[in-house]
C-alpha cells in the first residue's frame, strides 16, 4: 500500500468535477466475496442478490429462472446473466475449509467478505466467520441488521473484524418506499428498523468496527442521507453508494449531496484489480462522510468481447471474485453478477486462464497506479 498526492477528480464518469489535488491509497485487492445464504426479510426492488435467482420463487423451476414470485424479491440482472444454478446456505464443514484455502492460495487472499441474502438469517454465521479466520483471512459482513442482535456476539468471538450496515431508509416511510408493493407496508418497516437499530447497539456495545452503507438511486434521496448523518454519525462510518441500477443519476445526486454538506475531499482509496474505489470527505462539523464508486475496470480477455461491454450497459465492472455454494453440490466461483455464465466450479476455476486473468489485471493495475502516483 503507498499513499501519494495525485490530481484529484472523482472517479463519477462523465462530468465530473475537478478538485483540488488529495493523497491517494492504492490497494491491492485481495478480497473474496462469499454469499452465505440467499434467504431475507427484505424486498428491496433494486437487489441484485449477487447474481443469483431467489430460490424461493425458484424451486420448481427446471433451469429456466426468473424473478418475480410470490416472495416479492428480484435479482436485477436475472433476466440476461445467464444464471444456471440456485444457490445454497454454505455449510460450516472440511469443505468450506478446503475451499476457503484452495482460493486463498490460487489468489493470494487475505479478506473473507460476506454477504446474502441477508447474513444475519444464517443461524450457523458465526462458525461460517470461524472458517474464515481459521483460514488466515481478514472477515466482515455487510448486513440489513435483521438479525444482528442475535449473532452478532458468535461473529466477534468468531473473530469477525467489521460489519458493514445497509440502509434502505431512515424512516418507516422511507424503507416502505423502496421495497415491493405488496410489502410496502410502515408497520412492517418499523419493525425492521428496530431490528436494525438493535444490530447497531450491539456493535456498538461489542467494539466491532462498523459502518452506515446507504444507496443513493437519486437527488430525492438526499433527506434520508442527512438523517443518516444524525442519527447514526459518528457511532458509524457513513458510505454514499450509487446505485448500479441507476447509472449517472446516482452519481450526480452523490455529487450534489456532498455540495449540499459543504464536504471537502480529503483521501482517495483506490483498490487495483477491482472497480471499487472510495473517497473520503470532511464535513464542517469535523466528521468524515465516504463516497463509494466504480472504476472503469475490465477483464482485459473475458470482458473484451462481452456484449455489455460499454459505459451503459457494464454497471459494474470487474468487482472482484464471489464464491457461491451450489444447491446441487460443490461450489461455484463468479467473476461478474451481469455474466453468471462465467461462473466456473472451484477446481476448474484455479486451473483456468480466468484465474490468471484476474491475478494479471491485478498486478499490472497496481504497478500501473503506484507508477501513476509517483510521477
Amino acid at each position: 500500500m503507498i499513499t501519494e498526492r495525485t490530481t484529484g477528480c472523482r472517479l463519477s464518469g462523465a462530468g465530473a468535477r475537478t478538485e483540488p489535488a488529495i493523497p491517494t491509497v492504492v490497494h491491492s485487492d485481495r478480497t473474496l466475496r462469499l454469499k452465505v445464504i440467499d434467504s431475507c426479510g427484505l424486498t428491496c426492488t433494486f437487489c441484485h442478490n449477487e447474481g443469483t435467482p431467489v430460490v424461493t420463487d425458484n424451486v420448481r423451476a427446471d433451469g429456466s429462472y426468473f424473478s418475480g414470485g410470490a416472495s416479492g424479491r428480484v435479482s436485477i440482472y436475472l433476466a440476461t446473466n445467464g444464471a444456471a444454478f440456485l444457490p445454497s446456505a454454505v455449510i460450516p464443514d472440511a469443505e468450506l475449509a478446503s475451499t476457503l484455502a484452495v482460493l486463498r492460495d490460487a489468489l493470494q487472499l487475505n479478506e473473507l467478505h460476506l454477504t446474502g441474502g441477508e447474513p444475519t438469517l444464517h443461524h450457523r454465521l458465526g462458525e461460517i466467520v470461524r472458517a474464515g479466520t481459521n483460514a488466515g483471512l481478514r472477515v466482515c459482513v455487510t448486513s440489513n441488521g435483521e438479525r444482528g442482535a442475535a449473532v452478532l456476539e458468535d461473529c466477534v468471538q468468531a473473530g469477525l473484524n467489521r460489519i458493514n450496515f445497509s440502509i434502505f431508509g431512515t424512516t418507516a416511510e422511507e424503507l416502505a418506499e423502496v421495497q415491493h408493493s405488496r410489502f410496502a407496508n410502515v408497520r412492517r418497516a418499523e419493525r425492521k428498523l428496530l431490528a436494525l437499530k438493535d444490530s447497531v447497539s450491539m456493535a456498538d456495545r461489542l467494539g466491532v468496527r462498523a459502518s452506515a452503507n446507504i444507496v443513493v438511486p437519486d437527488y430525492t434521496h438526499a433527506p434520508r442521507v442527512m438523517r443518516l448523518l444524525e442519527d447514526y454519525s459518528p457511532r458509524l462510518s457513513v458510505r454514499l453508494l450509487n446505485s448500479l441500477d441507476h447509472g449517472l443519476e446516482s452519481i450526480d445526486a452523490i455529487d450534489r449531496i456532498l455540495d449540499d454538506l459543504g464536504a471537502e475531499p480529503a483521501e482517495q482509496h483506490v483498490t487495483a484489480g477491482v472497480s471499487g474505489s472510495r473517497t473520503s470527505y470532511s464535513l464542517p462539523d469535523g466528521r468524515t462522510v465516504w463516497a463509494k464508486r466504480i472504476r472503469r475496470v475490465r477483464l482485459p480477455v473475458t470482458c473484451s468481447g462481452c456484449r455489455f461491454n460499454n459505459d451503459t450497459d457494464c454497471q459494474e465492472g470487474f468487482y472482484g471474485v464471489r464464491l457461491y455454494r451450489n444447491g446441487a453440490g460443490g461450489y461455484q466461483v463468479g467473476v461478474c453478477i451481469q455474466r453468471m455464465d462465467l461462473c466456473l466450479p472451484v477446481e476448474e476455476f484455479v486451473g483456468n486462464d480466468l484465474h490468471c486473468e484476474v491475478l494479471a489485471l491485478r498486478d499490472a493495475e497496481y504497478r500501473q497506479l503506484s507508477t501513476d502516483q509517483q510521477s
